[in-house]
């Protein structure tokens, strides 16, 4: 008889998961609190308009088409490279700066403030391409299993690299270039982790040569929710029940096994083996009752921005937005320092811009536009209080539109706002964190919460806060990592 697995949280983790464990005979049932599956790879739909909820676009394609080689089948959507990346607005200059792949054009982009650009680029990517190269399977793409295991692994890695485990990615970039444009820009890939780059370990510099030159940013097309939908209809003709508004509240132990886990109605859930797509380490704390992750040790974590998120649809088209675009004021430094522990909301925000109907034009009623707007904020450690919610997005989209010369104010048909309590609540976002914890040199490899439990031999975790870490392909790599301990403990039972 094929064994049973349980799966909390539909999140891309648990989606990716459940498919590879079809492939092998195994019998899966899925369970989220959410009314709907895709966890942060989510959607909105309002009044006409469609919304990315979270993720808008991935790099590392190739995890992807890996997955669905591993389950037997074709990719069931299709993808497009981002081109330009993406554009970036500083307050004070009229015109972006456009981020093209291409390093001759981005070296025209850039020929005013860093006139010798290119010759700087390509020995800054050249040392980033290495340590991607040099970690890709010895850290990121392997399990460890113990704290010992993990520090041996880093002996296997070239000693060249040691220096970037103790700087910040800012001051590496001071080392390569001068303008301060430029070194802004670079280190925006230090948000994607949630964290800045005058604490993001300068190895990180790899996340520059993945969106440069290694493989880019994509965009799916018909939107990201595309990827949650084909994989939960693929789940469904394999037999996979999906139940949803269903929290977990409860453990229920026997013999030393998770015997079934009850939810907030009462309902007991069993199965043979269980994963969990919920936050790995706030889970392990909230329902097995772990001192190791009780809420004191995890509020002494390291943990990702909290997302302030806006969703607008708009009437008119705005040509002067890009599908991709960041908006910055002039006081990087000092606003990096202050936002994340701050208790109260940034004065002059900096944030994303993502238009998907760009290229998306069904996600929006014909002639009008979908804006989702993301701001990285404190999370519920810092700033528990959000009643100034509204106040605070009527500023960004205020700033907004004196930067484009519109009324987005008037503009607008409908509006939803979300702030950390929104995606706690909603998502179980420990303290709203966006990403979960982050990466510090603590929390990298394997010194982040392990994807098999410590006491229960038959529960295993996959998602973005077990390894390797957050991202769409980080956690596609963590569906495999898990499979395999899966694979691993059913041979011994």
């Amino acid at each position: 008889m094929n064994k049973k697995v349980l799966i909390v949280g539909t999140g891309l983790g648990g989606l990716a998961t459940a498919l590879r464990l079809t492939t092998r005979g195994y019998e899966v049932e899925m369970v989220d609190k959410y009314h709907q599956a895709g966890g942060r790879l989510n959607r909105i739909l309002k009044d006409g308009f469609e919304f990315d909820m979270g993720p808008s676009f991935f790099s590392m394609s190739y995890e992807f088409r890996e997955l669905f080689q591993d389950c037997g089948i074709e990719i069931p959507f299709r993808i497009q490279p981002l081109d330009p990346l993406y554009a970036v607005y500083f307050s004070g200059r009229k015109n972006p700066f456009l981020i093209y792949k291409d390093l001759d054009r981005l070296a025209e982009t850039f020929k005013i403030v860093e006139p010798d650009f290119r010759r700087h680029a390509d020995r800054y990517l050249a040392q980033a391409r290495e340590i991607f190269h040099d970690t890709e399977y010895r850290i990121v793409k392997r399990d460890f299993d113990s704290r010992l295991d993990y520090l041996l692994g880093l002996t296997r890695v070239p000693i060249k690299h040691a220096p970037g485990m103790f700087t910040s990615m800012w001051n590496r970039l001071g080392k390569h270039f001068s303008s301060e444009e430029v070194k802004v820009i670079f280190s925006l890939v230090a948000f994607f982790l949630g964290s800045t780059p005058f604490e993001t370990p300068a190895v990180y510099s790899l996340m520059n040569y993945m969106e440069l030159q290694h493989d880019g940013y994509w965009n799916v097309e018909g939107g990201m929710y595309r990827i949650t939908e084909s994989m939960v209809r693929l789940l469904e003709e394999r037999g996979v029940k999906f139940h949803f508004n269903t929290e977990i509240v409860q453990a229920n132990i026997a013999e030393g096994q998770l015997h079934s886990l009850t939810d907030h109605q009462g309902r007991k859930w069993n199965a043979d083996l269980y994963v969990i797509n919920g936050d790995a380490a706030s889970f392990r704390g909230k329902i097995f009752k772990r001192k190791k992750f009780s809420e004191a040790r995890l509020d002494a974590m390291d943990w990702t921005l909290a997302p302030f998120t806006i969703y607008l649809g708009v009437n008119g088209k705005i040509p002067q937005l890009h599908q991709h675009n960041y908006f910055l004021g002039n006081n990087f430094r000092e606003y990096a320092d202050t936002i994340f522990k701050s208790s109260m909301a940034p004065q002059k925000p900096y944030y994303y811009v993502n238009v998907s109907s760009k290229s998306n034009p069904q996600s929006a009623p014909a002639g009008c536009e979908n804006i989702f707007i993301l701001c990285p904020v404190p999370d519920l450690r810092f700033k528990k209080d959000w009643s100034d919610a509204e106040p605070l997005a009527d500023q960004i989209i205020d700033d907004l539109s004196t930067r484009l010369n519109c009324n987005l104010r008037e503009q607008t048909i409908t509006r939803t706002v979300l702030t950390p309590v929104d995606w706690m609540e909603q998502l179980n976002l420990y303290r709203g964190s966006g990403l979960g914890l982050a990466h510090g040199m603590n929390q990298v490899g394997g010194m982040r919460p392990a994807n098999h439990d410590e006491e229960f031999r038959n529960v295993f975790y996959v998602g973005a806060s077990t390894v390797p870490g957050t991202g769409l392909p980080m956690v596609i790599i963590s569906s495999k990592l898990t499979t395999k301990r899966i694979e691993d403990y059913a041979r011994t039972v």
